[in-house]
């Protein structure tokens, strides 16, 4: 996938159910639809009533379940995930749900996001006994929940939550009940939806499309809510609560027919590229984007610029997931791999080039070559985010500060080491307005820490990049 060789790796995907008779099923369908946010592993766990059981499995969701091990799982309720490799690397051991049984009950946590001071409690629960399965942080919050001394599951989650830091968008699964919980900054995206009676809860609302459920509404931000056979039952885990929706869900990782926030992914991001078009215009014969990410962006920036929108480039399908090893050299020959310049298009012309974002600048220094190759004669980069100077703690894969481009060299060294005629970032102030949502509002702000350094909760001295394998 182009996001491994571009360096700016997806987070996870959880999904949930709870009421329906094909629990299993439905959960496997919305899982296919949030792939896109992790290929290394997918897994499910179900509820009878009586027992728990799981299956997963490393690779995407089609590989992970396919030998029939979904005829094996029966229940009315279920949770789901797809994962990308943050907090403690890969491998099956890492894959969620992750399973813990006990002499009295069983528990399955699903989790997307990050916990900035995991490190810490990890260190504080092993002084206390504790033996971790797994390099995973989620398992941090099974071990809280498990040592708290509340009677009632949900008043043992709430004590865990009480003691954890950072994003997190959480599905807890026991025998007899569903728990889902977001992070009181709403770091990440998590919606309910309904399937009749049933309930279904998804990281993105385009999973509801998929297994035919209606959207009812968003979670809140320090919200847990509680199904159970009785119905759904909500209440605040934090009484400080400041929305920080992850800004990068709108720029790039969100499918374009997601909703976060009422607002629609593909409406804002084509907001952005008509922002940068008016913040940075350039006289050109092409607009194209760089699939698949980029497309809506393009689009608003042709349409705003009056230039026509053209496919530049094309993504070829059918290469497979290919995990390339982190060295320059093989990073390029990935983009040979994914992407190609459409030359009838592109020869002859001043072309507009608009990306989402630049990481390490490999691909953009790659895709400017092509384009000349192409027989492009002028290459003018846009990229419709803010500079990425900062990494990210909450979840997404971006490098150390060390990797990141932006970090280490002006825009006019990375034009020139990219070899564009221009290059161009979309301001603060044009990411709020294209989006439509502001930092000044507590209940639609958003998280720009990795433009700014403004980080919306504490970064411990101990705290892992999301990428670090502890």
């Amino acid at each position: 996938m182009l996001t491994e060789i571009k360096g700016l790796n997806e987070e996870c995907g959880v999904f949930a159910v709870w009421g329906h008779k094909d629990a299993a099923q439905i959960t496997y369908y919305g899982l296919h639809s949030l792939q896109h946010r992790g290929q290394e592993g997918a897994g499910i766990v179900v509820t009878d009533g009586e027992e728990l059981s799981i299956h997963k499995g490393l690779g995407l969701v089609t590989e992970a379940f396919s030998q029939g091990e979904l005829d094996t799982l029966h229940g009315k309720a279920a949770i789901g995930h797809v994962r990308y490799a943050t907090a403690g690397g890969g491998g099956l051991v890492n894959c969620q749900p992750l399973l813990f049984q006990s002499q009295t009950d069983g528990l399955a946590v699903a989790h997307n996001g990050n916990l900035v001071n995991a490190n810490a409690l990890k260190h504080q629960l092993e002084g206390q006994g504790s033996i971790f399965q797994s390099t995973s942080d989620t398992e941090v919050v099974a071990h809280l929940i498990k040592r708290s001394a509340y009677q009632r599951t949900e008043d043992k989650l709430k004590n865990a939550l009480s003691m954890i830091k950072g994003a997190y968008a959480f599905a807890v699964l026991t025998e007899n009940k569903l728990m889902i919980a977001l992070d009181p900054n709403g770091l990440r995206p998590l919606s309910i939806g309904r399937i009749g009676e049933a309930y279904v809860v998804a990281s993105e609302t385009c999973a509801f499309d998929v297994v035919g459920a209606t959207y009812e509404r968003d979670v809140q931000p320090g919200e847990l809510l509680v199904i159970d056979d009785e119905g759904m039952r909500s209440e605040m885990f934090s009484t400080s609560t400041s929305r920080a929706i992850c800004s990068m869900e709108y720029i790039y990782f969100a499918r374009p027919d997601s909703n976060i926030d009422d607002i629609n992914v593909h409406t804002a991001r084509k907001n952005l590229g008509k922002q940068l078009a008016m913040e940075y215009p350039v006289e050109a014969d092409v607009v194209t984007g760089v699939p698949d990410s980029s497309i809506s962006a393009a689009i608003g920036y042709a349409e705003q610029a009056g230039i026509p929108y053209e496919l530049g480039l094309i993504k070829n399908r059918y290469v497979g997931r290919t995990f390339i090893k982190p060295s320059q050299e093989l990073r390029e020959q990935g983009v040979k791999m994914k992407l190609s310049a459409v030359r009838g298009v592109v020869e002859g012309k001043r072309v507009v080039i608009i990306d989402d974002s630049i990481v390490r600048g490999t691909t953009s220094r790659r895709i400017v070559k092509m384009l000349r190759e192409a027989g492009a004669t002028e290459v003018h980069v846009r990229i419709s985010s803010p500079p990425i100077t900062n990494p990210c703690f909450y979840g997404i894969d971006t490098s150390t500060t060390d990797e990141l481009i932006a970090a280490n060299l002006s825009i006019e060294e990375m034009r020139e080491m990219m070899g564009a005629d221009t290059l161009s970032f979309l301001s603060i102030e044009g990411l709020k307005n294209g989006i439509g949502r502001s930092d000044l509002d507590p209940n639609h702000g958003q998280c720009l820490a990795c433009f700014t350094g403004s980080y919306p909760t504490e970064i411990y001295p101990d705290t892992l990049h999301p990428h670090a394998k502890v």
